[in-house]
């Protein structure tokens, strides 16, 4: 398996891990009533992501934002390895992507500003060396 590919399955796995690290407070918090209802806005007072506590809801908008991010990181890890284009560059952005992206959850849950940019900013450009590398 070549390093973006490993680099790509252990984001996987930490979204995996970030999936889980939302959901358990947010069900405490919101009680399997909510939870497992078919989340209707008028049923259940408003939207749930609302009626989370701070902390729970940033580790809702973390989780979904390495989803946003997590679709570009895997074109460019199967682009550079289908095309065969591993370098030690984009081995570096591969992990680089992947530090910044295990940065950002405590960032984010803890409000740690401006730092939680900082982190997203060093994924998003890692991702882009390695897209633009591909193309070279």
């Amino acid at each position: 398996m070549t390093p973006e590919l490993t680099a790509l399955t252990l984001a996987a796995l930490l979204q995996v891990f970030q999936i889980a690290l939302m959901a358990v407070p947010a069900n405490l918090e919101l009680g399997h009533g909510k939870t497992l209802s078919p989340r209707d806005r008028d049923r259940l007072g408003g939207d749930l992501l609302d009626q989370l506590s701070t902390r729970t809801a940033r580790l809702h908008r973390a989780m979904s934002n390495h989803f946003e991010g997590l679709i570009l990181f895997t074109i460019a890890c199967v682009v550079i390895t289908l095309a065969d284009a591993s370098s030690p560059l984009t081995v570096a952005c591969c992990w680089s992507y992947l530090a910044g992206r295990l940065l950002y959850i405590p960032a984010y849950a803890f409000g740690w500003v401006p730092w939680r940019s900082f982190f997203w900013a060093a994924g998003y450009l890692a991702t882009t060396i390695m897209l633009i590398s591909a193309l070279t």
